[in-house]
């Protein structure tokens, strides 16, 4: 079976817990992605920061893009995935907290991002599907 490492996109890079929104939505466009991993000082990962999260927490609340800062959204324990971990835990951890990205570690560094579309490349399409009705669900 193969493993986070093997499914992941490899150097994932963080926004910073003191980086502006605005310069975390032009780090995602620059990219081309829509989440991040938000990386603080101690190049520990302090949560996970989506478009969607820049869109209802930041905008849709009126707040200023360019004086909220990453890590006030990247509140709480961050759900990750280790490297050497096996595609089933992936699948198992998607599925039970309802993410479409893990962040992948290694011990505490940061060397990729699990997303639904590298499971989707490389899992059998039936895993696929069990975890696209799991995310779908309420």
């Amino acid at each position: 079976m193969a493993t986070a490492r093997e499914i992941m996109t490899p150097g994932a890079e963080c926004a910073g817990v003191d980086d502006s929104i605005r310069t975390v939505a032009h780090k995602m466009a620059d990219l081309g992605v829509g989440a991040l991993p938000v990386c603080g000082k101690d190049e520990r990962l302090k949560g996970v920061i989506t478009d969607r999260d820049i869109v209802i927490k930041v905008l849709a609340a009126d707040r200023d893009p360019a004086s909220t800062t990453a890590g006030e959204l990247a509140q709480g324990e961050a759900v990750t995935i280790g490297a050497d971990d096996e595609a089933q835990e992936i699948l198992r951890t998607m599925s039970f907290h309802k993410v479409r990205r893990l962040p992948v570690i290694d011990g505490h560094v940061l060397v990729g991002m699990v997303a639904q579309a590298d499971v989707a490349r490389s899992l059998p399409a039936s895993e696929v599907g069990a975890l696209l009705e799991a995310l779908s669900s309420d």
